[in-house]
């Protein structure tokens, strides 16, 4: 039988933590968990999904006159373990500011208050979303399927949730729920994306949105589309610049085919339509269709 040095590795591993730790100027004083964890808010993210669609997405079982016992059940427990995380998270920023805990711990709970006061309205953009999916696609046979099978709603549900998290102030919470959906679908959408109503990923698998594009309502994606960024300015010290404006506006209606690249700050206009594979890196006029002729044909500047 082979036997392993398992307390030579265990002292080995805790140097490597201790390197680790000291390099980040962490503290070695023993304490309890000082981020979130990804498989609570897996459970939180599940539990959410069950309340907000509670015969579709909730337990199998429930019948019809058990809704609303269920919802409020489900949401307190979701609700509660929300706050835990959100404290963690908070506790753990606060620290770099020497913020007292008793008010961080107020501002988790006023942050969790207000992301259960906006479901309804999260709610009703996924409606928004469910119907724009089984409207766009003639494959559809339901909203019950669409909302049931369709890997582009599984990720707005993450996504809708996770840029309500993101505007209260919780980031990494938000980041965490969005990388779940990523992992399930391969759609990656960064939460601080700002989607309106009405949004329909359809396939979705390779889609890539970041942190700062605006896209307005009744948009339409198809796989492998990507809304990046063009350049990554830096400070005078050779650091990114954080938060910065850097990915595109696509504004109403406008629908982009599969593997196109929209890279910077740029704007599709109203009703655009853009070809499968295409590289834009300009704006784009109200209306127009840019194809990869009409690239090609476009006189050089």
């Amino acid at each position: 039988m082979q036997s392993f040095d398992v307390d030579e590795i265990v002292r080995a591993l805790r140097e490597a933590r201790h390197e680790w730790r000291d390099s980040q100027n962490r503290s070695r004083e023993p304490r309890g968990r000082e981020f979130p964890s990804r498989e609570a808010l897996t459970e939180i993210v599940e539990a959410l999904k069950g309340a907000l669609f509670p015969m579709r997405l909730g337990p199998p079982d429930l019948r019809h006159e058990s809704e609303d016992f269920y919802v409020g059940h489900t949401l307190d427990a979701a609700l509660i373990g929300l706050v835990l995380q959100a404290r963690l998270e908070l506790r753990y920023s606060g620290r770099q500011q020497a913020l007292d805990e008793a008010a961080i711990d107020a501002q988790a709970d006023a942050a969790v208050k207000a992301f259960g006061a906006s479901l309804p309205q999260i709610r009703r953009l996924l409606d928004s979303d469910v119907l724009a999916a089984y409207q766009g696609d003639p494959a559809a046979r339901s909203v019950d399927e669409v909302l049931l099978c369709y890997p582009g709603v599984l990720a707005m549900i993450h996504h809708r949730v996770a840029h309500r998290l993101y505007g209260l102030g919780l980031p990494l919470l938000a980041r965490i729920v969005a990388e779940l959906a990523h992992g399930q679908t391969g759609i990656d959408i960064h939460p601080g994306a700002t989607i309106g109503a009405g949004f329909f990923m359809d396939h979705g698998t390779g889609v890539v949105i970041g942190e700062t594009a605006v896209i307005g309502e009744r948009v339409r994606l198809y796989q492998a589309v990507t809304l990046g960024a063009k350049r990554f300015p830096t400070d005078a010290e050779g650091h990114l610049q954080k938060g910065l404006p850097r990915h595109p506006v696509v504004e109403d209606d406008v629908v982009i085919y599969a593997g196109a690249t929209i890279l910077g700050r740029v704007t599709l206009g109203q009703g655009a339509t853009i070809g499968g594979n295409v590289w834009v890196t300009d704006d784009v006029p109200a209306g127009a269709s840019v194809t990869q002729a009409s690239l090609q044909n476009r006189p050089c500047p």
